[in-house]
């Protein structure tokens, strides 16, 4: 029995430890910031948000919430799970996606939501601005693009567009 609980703990460790190696550690976005990132994305009903690193899926429920559709972009297996049972209700309009977000094939979307750490907002900035075909607006959580002008500011939320 110790084993099968100590494999059982490992494998989630290991599962959910993923997102440190390929990118930031899961830390949920607080609800007042989920919000403001949000409204600042001004998306219409209909329109899609693709969210970085979806981790729990609280993004991809308040997106759909609002009569959005939301595609989930996220390493951790564990936490693939956790956001699918979290947005069941709305299934048809959130698509959760097994893997590492810079190398997996990002579908079209109108917004993009993200929270990244420091060191790789650089390499975020030139795949957004490689993968975009027309503009569209991105919310970062806590971390800027350098060398780039966020469009607006909301506490902790940065916007930016591309054109």
């Amino acid at each position: 029995m110790f084993w099968v609980v100590f494999g059982a703990f490992l494998f989630m460790i290991i599962a959910v430890g993923l997102g440190a190696l390929f990118g930031p550690p899961y830390v949920p976005t607080l609800r007042l910031n989920m919000v403001s990132a949000l409204d600042l994305l001004e998306l219409k009903q209909g329109q899609t948000l693709l969210d970085l690193g979806s981790g729990d899926g609280r993004i991809l429920l308040a997106a759909a919430e609002r009569g959005w559709n939301a595609i989930g972009i996220e390493v951790s297996p564990i936490l693939v799970i956790v956001s699918r049972v979290r947005t069941w209700k709305y299934r048809k309009q959130v698509r959760i996606i097994w893997g590492n977000y810079f190398f997996t094939k990002w579908p079209p979307a109108d917004a993009i939501f993200s929270f990244m750490i420091q060191y790789q907002m650089k390499r975020l900035d030139e795949r957004i601005a490689q993968w975009h075909t027309k503009p569209i607006r991105f919310a970062s959580f806590a971390f800027q693009i350098p060398d780039k002008t966020p469009i607006a500011q909301r506490g902790a939320i940065y916007l930016y567009e591309y054109k």
